[in-house]
């Protein structure tokens, strides 16, 4: 492990899991940078600020400034006061989002909120999980959710912080080298955090998140330092698909310390205005093709592996307007519905069998 000078007199170990050291291009992991013979480190670690002493302005940093610099994009693209009202945010959700939410799923969340609880969404794909807790945290908290894809070699330098390793080499493990992450982040902006695909994650790293979601702080013990949220806009919404057996179990604790609201496919008339508010062709898509459509969806949901959701029905009916605008035609007929199912609803291997017998038995027109 190497050793670097934090300070006159002090030393400071330099933990090698910090991977990924980036110079002028050239990115080296922990094992090219082990591998190169008469590698000068302190000459590489010198260049990291170099001309810093004669910068008037070398202050170090804090975390909270570091935060509003690095996100200040990305909240300048929403400015609207906090939504806590249900018919209010229902309204929004459907004609800025067009999203169609059941009004008791909204309440709930809001309810849960309210409560201080994180709510994990959990249902089939396609069903408009993300989205939706998406746009729900960012009326929430009147600025844009910040979303976390899991993984499962996801930890807590990937959520809540790391130290550049040049920096920390050239001036410890101080504010000035370490870098904010998206939790973090969200926590001191006081805004709302979609964690996507929770199970993706392994245990240990659900029990962080939950701890941090309670006490609702982040401790950074190589800074010694604790954050604080200092508001309600920072909530937490997961979600999970249940029916992915490539995914871990959530622990009994995980779900103790959530509210869970199930997700599920849509009735036919439901899915109907959910294509009809997100159909965006003009080409005209008429009653009688749309319910086809949804019929041949339903029977897939029924007998293929791949189960479309609504999200696969918009996408449809999307390609098959723009089919119908390419070809010159006024409307969607039969024939761009079939030939935009076969690049949308083909998803797995040997089941276009499958999706050829439901689009003869509603249209009675094969691919």
């Amino acid at each position: 492990m190497a050793k670097v000078c934090k300070e006159p007199g002090g030393v400071v170990n330099y933990p090698l899991h910090l991977l990924g050291i980036v110079m002028k291009g050239v990115v080296m992991d922990r094992k090219n940078v082990e591998s190169q013979e008469g590698l000068d480190v302190e000459a590489i670690v010198g260049m990291v600020g170099m001309g810093e002493e004669n910068n008037p302005d070398n202050a170090m940093e804090s975390v909270e400034e570091k935060v509003v610099n690095i996100y200040s994009e990305i909240m300048s693209k929403y400015k609207r006061k906090p939504i806590r009202n249900v018919n209010k945010m229902m309204e929004i959700l459907k004609t800025e989002y067009k999203l169609l939410v059941d009004k008791k799923l909204v309440t709930l969340v809001v309810a849960a909120f309210l409560a201080g609880r994180p709510v994990l969404f959990e249902g089939p794909p396609g069903t408009g999980k993300t989205e939706i807790g998406e746009a729900i945290l960012t009326l929430w908290a009147g600025k844009p959710a910040l979303v976390i894809p899991c993984s499962e070699n996801y930890d807590e330098y990937r959520v809540i912080g790391d130290f550049h390793p040049l920096m920390a080499f050239k001036y410890g493990f101080n504010e000035k080298s370490f870098i904010p992450r998206p939790l973090l982040a969200a926590l001191i902006l006081d805004a709302g955090v979609l964690v996507d695909e929770i199970r993706r994650s392994n245990e240990e790293f659900q029990n962080m998140l939950l701890d941090i979601i309670d006490k609702r702080r982040i401790i950074v013990p190589e800074l010694r330092k604790i954050f604080y949220a200092k508001g309600e806009g920072f909530q937490v919404i997961f979600t999970s698909n249940p029916e992915d057996y490539a995914q871990s179990e959530l622990s009994d604790a995980f779900l103790r310390r959530v509210v869970r609201i199930p997700f599920n496919y849509p009735p036919p008339e439901v899915e109907i205005e959910i294509i009809r508010l997100r159909y965006d062709v003009d080409v005209e898509l008429e009653p009688k093709i749309l319910e086809g459509m949804v019929q041949v969806v339903n029977l897939l949901r029924q007998k293929a592996a791949y189960k479309p959701g609504p999200a696969d029905t918009v996408l449809w009916s999307r390609i098959a307007g723009r089919l119908a605008s390419l070809r010159g035609k006024q409307q969607v007929t039969v024939s761009e519905v079939v030939d935009a199912a076969t690049i949308v609803l083909y998803k797995r291997v040997g089941e276009e069998e499958i999706v050829d017998e439901a689009l003869e038995k509603v249209f009675g027109l094969h691919p």
